[in-house]
């Protein structure tokens, strides 16, 4: 890790000194990190599996609300991160992280963030392998790049759905839509358990093997479930049919949606809102519909997306979050 001094790095300690004490032990003895004191890693090599490799950025005021909490910040930097390995069926295993600091972040907030980093690298067996850290006039932002295994030729691409697939989603969909509503004091939110949906997503690493055996195609559901199921759709150059009236809600979300005038349009707000970091993917017509998942819809001939809710086709616009 290297580049230009934070502009107010911990009392006694420069850049150097604070990637030393914060960053080395996230290492965890890897030895391709080299302890973090070189330019470069090296990255084992592991016979009859591909290295899978995905890069996300996160941004104040984008992707996090603005003076969030550091270590919520790092966590879901890291899972954000790991929900692509997740939704490809790979195995987490190493990751690279740059941080641009912005003016006036203490030492303690840094501290902070890299408590948070490594309480979730160490729960999702992540080495830190490098990266860099720079001082920014901007806001904080902040960039994962993490790497997986995953048997030679088994990564699960968007590419491969075929007519006559099902579409199924993992989860439920919808609480961190309504999590970041709550987050501004849009709606209640009681308990907080729609804020912790969408502040501390969980990625399902949990349905690796079931991908693997199962799934034709599949992405993670970040942008919006229809959105995300469209770039399916459009890397398999296959048409989609979506039925939101299927789409499996939580409690807190049924009870939301039971108190909305217009079903329809708060149906396709939950399908479209993104951040739930849930898996969308598609399975051959007779493949058994494995626990945890639900089936909302199905795979043509053709192109195009046709979004159903409330019993009527709706226009679903972009079907979610547009990167400028």
């Amino acid at each position: 890790m290297s580049g230009p001094a934070p502009e107010t790095p911990p009392k006694g300690l420069d850049e150097f000194g604070e990637i030393d004490r914060l960053f080395r032990p996230l290492t965890r003895g890897a030895p391709g990190a080299f302890e973090l004191r070189d330019d470069a890693a090296v990255i084992p090599q592991r016979p009859g599996f591909d290295l899978v490799v995905t890069k996300d950025a996160i941004v104040e005021g984008v992707h996090f609300p603005e003076g969030e909490a550091p270590e919520l910040v790092a966590r879901k930097l890291v899972r954000v991160n790991v929900s692509d390995l997740a939704a490809k069926a790979a195995e987490p295993f190493a990751a690279f992280l740059a941080v641009a600091w912005p003016q006036g972040f203490a030492g303690r907030d840094r501290e902070l963030f890299a408590m948070g980093l490594a309480a979730d690298l160490e729960a999702f067996g992540i080495d830190l392998l490098g990266g860099d850290t720079v001082s920014t006039s901007g806001p904080f932002t902040c960039t994962l790049t993490a790497m997986g295994w995953v048997p030679a030729g088994r990564m699960v691409r968007r590419a491969g759905a075929r007519p006559g697939d099902k579409l199924l989603v993992s989860g439920t969909i919808g609480d961190a839509t309504l999590g970041l509503a709550a987050v501004k004091g849009q709606i209640e939110d009681a308990d907080g358990r729609l804020a912790y949906r969408y502040r501390m997503p969980e990625p399902r690493v949990d349905l690796r093997e079931t991908l693997r055996r199962h799934a034709t195609a599949a992405a993670d559901v970040s942008d919006g479930l229809v959105a995300d199921a469209r770039h399916i759709a459009e890397a398999s150059g296959v048409g989609l049919l979506i039925d939101l009236d299927r789409l499996p809600l939580s409690g807190a979300a049924a009870t939301w949606l039971e108190r909305q005038a217009d079903v329809g349009a708060s149906l396709l707000r939950l399908g479209t809102g993104g951040d739930d970091y849930e898996v969308v993917c598609t399975m051959a017509s007779g493949v058994r519909k494995p626990p945890g998942f639900t089936v909302i819809g199905e795979v043509r001939e053709g192109e195009g997306v046709e979004v159903r809710a409330a019993g009527r086709v709706v226009d679903p616009g972009a079907g979610g979050w547009r990167h400028g």
